[in-house]
């Protein structure tokens, strides 16, 4: 079966997207001149090594959903996880991922939600706007608890389950070595990949040492602040001197870490524990639609396109750069969702007992920690096989791990600099255009979402289940984006309109059963906000309807 995944993955890049997507649909080319170099100010605008830019994306975009949300939905079995895991990603999320980097290229770099202005109306932007901030907030601060979490073992003798102490050093380390690469090799114009192979070595030897070093003392509150200063100077600093390196440095650990794990899983060679199909467990909301809205990220992603459109885009050296970085980008979170799918079906787990002792109800099932600790403990034993000792596995897996949120932390709380620089330039806002107050208030959106409470909850974790619809919401209406500037310029659209539909649908139809539950528990934060995102998204339908409609009688007027 893994087998034949992968092999899938590498037929859909060369026949899929390379051919029927870059040349025929979106017809790339080479001539015209990207932002990266038309806009070029060396501070978000850089022209970047597909390579480079590769590790940059990949590691923007995989952050903690891959690895959470298929730990979630493999309790409606292991197969309707995978193929919605693989077959969703093929045919929905890495169209989705490809085509937004695309559109932002040609339209100087700008976020979906401007390009939205243009393609659709102008009222559309805001309400895109809008959408992306509530969604980028509440995600990075979920992602800040989490990782503080991760990090957080006040007592060295006894740390919980759910802690990685030994996570702290290798991770605050890689910031230190990033910089320092980034810094000699633009300023200093020193070779990239000799200092890239010193940066992975030591990254290594950090990790070993990390091992033996737990950091424990701090509490998860002040784990939480440091991590928010940290997400406002890496957000303002230029992307070369940090979020680069880091960021490439991240995914060469990530590469190695999915070799050694898919290795380990080979030499294994685990039984299924989970059922193949369970379609009614205790608790648990009906699979369709809620198995799209779960897995999230793991097959599309509406955030993906705010990282193509908002950094990614900025950076690209040429227009064939962009099958390699958008379509594979995705294809490997892909990987790393099938990761997590195989590590709760087959590598935590000797039975099927075990398994169901875990996943016996929905309550057991949608804990965040819990999910994080069993992806780890899944892959730290299929490492296990390779004669890695398993603590340092799961040290090592623990590492990998908390670096790609980190990323996406920083690379968030950029992207909301950008969504609100463009508010401002919406409603006339010129003071927003200060780069260091739109960080700020970036910074304290984030922070909102994870020391705010709500009935005794973090805001962050008491609004989470709104995540995976917003985020599908909208990844849904980038796909409609594209698919009206396909079809005002005459091109095929059912590779865009097809996923659209299918991902609107599904979300629409999950958040309205969202809403009523929340109305029946009386719990008026989450109906508010759920019933708010969902009048958006139909308002931006409306809005793509009616440009259709004009079109249409555009063309059958007689030309002049």
């Amino acid at each position: 079966m893994a087998i034949v995944v992968l092999c899938l993955y590498l037929l859909f890049y060369r026949f899929y997207a390379k051919n029927i997507l870059a040349r025929n649909i979106f017809e790339l080319n080479d001539d015209a001149a990207t932002p990266a170099h038309t806009l070029c100010d060396d501070i978000d605008y850089v022209p970047t090594n597909k390579y480079v830019l590769f590790g940059h994306h990949f590691a923007s975009i995989a952050g903690l959903a891959p690895m959470l949300g298929p730990a979630i939905a493999v309790i409606w079995g292991w197969v309707p996880a995978l193929c919605w895991v693989v077959f969703g990603t093929l045919l929905v999320g890495a169209v989705h991922d490809f085509s937004a980097l695309v559109l932002s290229i040609r339209h100087k770099g700008q976020s979906i939600g401007t390009i939205a202005r243009d393609v659709i109306s102008p009222r559309t932007r805001l309400l895109f706007l809008l959408v992306i901030f509530f969604l980028v907030a509440l995600a990075m601060g979920v992602f800040v608890l989490v990782i503080s979490g991760l990090f957080a073992a006040p007592d060295a003798a006894k740390i919980p389950a759910t802690a990685h102490p030994e996570a702290v050093f290798p991770t605050y380390s890689l910031m230190l070595i990033a910089m320092v690469i980034g810094f000699l090799v633009h300023k200093k114009n020193m070779p990239l990949w000799p200092m890239i192979g010193v940066g992975f070595v030591l990254m290594l030897i950090t990790t070993s040492i990390g091992l033996g070093m737990p950091i424990t003392g701090v509490t998860a509150r002040e784990w939480t602040w440091s991590l928010l200063i940290y997400a406002f100077i890496a957000s303002i600093l230029p992307v070369w001197l940090l979020l680069q390196p880091r960021d490439f440095l991240n995914s060469l650990l990530l590469y190695l870490a999915l070799f050694a794990m898919l290795a380990g899983f080979f030499l294994l060679s685990p039984d299924w524990a989970a059922p193949a199909v369970n379609l009614h467990p205790v608790g648990a909301p009906p699979m369709l639609p809620f198995l799209f809205i779960v897995i999230a990220c793991g097959a599309v992603s509406g955030f993906h396109g705010l990282v193509a459109s908002g950094t990614t885009s900025k950076q690209l050296n040429k227009e064939s750069d962009a099958p390699f970085v958008g379509y594979i980008g995705m294809v490997g979170e892909s990987l790393l969702a099938l990761l997590a799918v195989l590590a709760t079906t087959a590598g935590a787990f000797s039975s099927r007992a075990d398994w169901e002792s875990f996943y016996g109800s929905w309550d057991k099932a949608v804990g965040l920690h819990q999910k994080l600790g069993i992806f780890i403990q899944g892959n730290a034993n299929f490492i296990h096989q390779l004669g890695v000792p398993l603590d340092y596995a799961a040290a090592f897996i623990s590492v990998v791990v908390v670096g790609f949120a980190m990323t996406s932390v920083d690379t968030g709380a950029r992207l909301l600099r950008f969504n609100l620089e463009e508010i401002g330039n919406t409603l006339g806002i010129k003071v927003l255009s200060n780069r260091y107050l739109a960080t700020t208030l970036a910074v304290g959106a984030i922070g909102f979402f994870a020391f705010f409470e709500v009935n005794g909850k973090p805001a962050g974790l008491f609004l989470w289940t709104l995540f995976g619809t917003t985020n599908q919401v909208l990844a849904g209406l980038t796909l409609l984006t594209v698919t009206i500037y396909l079809y005002r310029k005459k091109k095929p659209v059912l590779y865009t309109l097809l996923p659209m539909l299918l991902v609107l649908g599904a979300t629409i139809s999950g958040m309205v059963m969202g809403v009523i539950k929340a109305v029946g528990k009386e719990q008026w934060a989450v109906a508010s906000v759920g019933t708010t995102i969902l009048l958006l998204a139909l308002w931006v339908l409306i809005e793509a309807l009616l440009v259709v409609r004009r079109v249409n009688t555009e063309r059958r007027q007689p030309s002049t």
